[in-house]
Formats: structure tokens, sequence, C-alpha cells
């Protein structure tokens, strides 16, 4: 019985994959103007509205200020996303969002059966995605700011600031602090990004980039990084993978949980600095 309810439900997912390969597909202009519209409010808010108001604020009030500014962008992206779908399904119902965006389990390549199986692939896969974080991304993020030397982080733009070791005791009970991360990196990773790239996008490239479509797909997520041009290469490379996942399995639970992960971390961090264990 189990093994004929997984066939129906594999069927079932075929069916919709179709279907959106028959409706759902975009042109490449199509593309362009969604990837154009998600990305513009934050590139505005990163280098214009972010510098006029940070002119006269200290680097703390200034950091705290960019995160509210693109968490601002990327509560854009998720609502853009809501339009985006009611307009080609007529409802933006909580089974609405999980059928288009695929919050189900993933789907096994091969057969087109889901497969509980397959969610240990997520184990090399996150590891895959610390490895490009922490290793191969800042290296080559490195050269590319050599190479273009006009794309290096300016002053006053870093975050890390923040988190300066004479500060650690401000942030001690500074919940607030928890609060505008946790809130953003809901955001960033789930309902605004992977909304917009995996859930809106992804899907209907095939008709313009085929097979390719999740190479396609990672190389507008990284490029949409203009707000932050300096780590272009880093989020090419984790858009790769994270479009190569949703693409592979049939299920954008996996680039949601491969995006989360750097969120994850640094959430623990904040979280031991506010309870004074840093």
């Amino acid at each position: 019985m189990k093994t004929m309810a997984g066939k129906v439900q594999g069927n079932l997912a075929q069916e919709m994959d179709r279907g959106t390969a028959a409706k759902g597909q975009y042109t490449l202009w199509q593309i362009l103007g969604i990837w154009l519209a998600t990305g513009a409010p934050m590139w505005i808010l990163g280098w214009l509205i972010y510098p006029a108001l940070s002119k006269s604020l200290n680097p703390v009030d200034a950091g705290l200020l960019r995160i509210k500014l693109l968490t601002l962008g990327l509560i854009w992206e998720f609502v853009y996303a809501m339009i985006i779908l009611f307009r080609e399904e007529g409802d933006i119902r909580l089974a609405t969002i999980s059928r288009r965006f695929r919050l189900n389990h993933p789907v096994s390549p091969k057969t087109g059966v889901t497969s509980k199986r397959l969610w240990w692939w997520i184990i090399p896969l996150i590891a895959l995605g610390a490895l490009i974080d922490v290793g191969i991304g800042p290296l080559l993020d490195g050269i590319w700011t050599k190479l273009l030397p006009f794309f290096v982080e300016p002053e006053g733009y870093s975050m890390a600031a923040l988190f300066a070791p004479e500060l650690q005791a401000r942030w001690v009970g500074a919940w607030g602090l928890l609060a505008l991360f946790l809130l953003s990196s809901v955001f960033n990773s789930f309902l605004g990004e992977e909304f917009m790239f995996r859930g809106v996008l992804l899907p209907g490239m095939n008709g313009v980039f085929g097979g390719l479509d999740w190479v396609a797909n990672g190389i507008l997520f990284g490029l949409y990084h203009l707000h932050q041009p300096w780590s272009i290469p880093l989020n090419i490379l984790a858009g790769l993978l994270i479009a190569f996942s949703a693409k592979r399995f049939g299920s954008n639970w996996f680039p949601i949980i491969i995006h989360s992960g750097q969120a994850v971390y640094f959430s623990v961090l904040i979280l031991g600095l506010v309870l004074g264990l840093a």
C-alpha cells in the first residue's frame, strides 16, 4: 500500500511538472523582467537609501540600519512572489503555495516517485554548501575583487563591526538584535529569495534554457546580489548548488535547508551574545 501511494504521489508530482511546463513557462524577457523587479529594490536600498541615511550614524547603528533596509528588500521579494502566484494561480492559499513552490518530499529523478530516503542527500549537500561558504567562495571573492577593485566592499558596509569584541557587552540581553536577524533570515533563505528564485523562476525557465535551467537560475541568483557585488562569485556557486538540488530532487525544501545553514550558524552565535555566553 505504501508503494502504491508513493507511485500515485510521484505520478501526481510529474503531472504537476508537466502542467507547469505547459502553461507556466516564461520568455527570456519575462525572466529578466522578474529578475530585475526582484533585485532593483535591494540595489536601491543598498546603494542609494543606505548611504543617504547612514552618513551621520556610528558604525553600530549603521550596521543595524543596513540589516533593516535589506530585510525590507527581502520582504518585497515575498510580496512580489505572492503577486505573481495570485496572477498565475488565482489564489494564494497554503495548498497552492505548497504545490506551486514544491514544498513536498523529494522525488526520485529516475522513477518520478516520492521517496523519503532521498532526504539523506541533504547531509552531503549541506556539507558542500558549508565548503562553498567558508572555503571556495571567499577565495574566489578575493580573486574577483583583486581583478575588479571597484567591487571591493566599501568602508561602513560590513556588518562585522556589529560583533567586534569590544561590543560584546552591548548585546547582552539585546533580544531585538536576535529578532531582527531571525526576521531577516526567514525572508532571506525561505520566504524571499527561495520563493522567488526556486519557487517562481526555476519552474518557468525550462522553456528558454532547457536542461540547463538550473545553471541559468544559479547565475541569475548570484548576479542579483549587486547590493553586495564583492560576494557575487560565492553567491553564483551557492546559487548553482541550491538550484541543482531543487531541480534534481523536485523539492524546494532542499534549497531552503541548504540556504539556511549560514543563518542557523549566525543565529546560534548571536543567541550566545544575547545570553552573555560569548
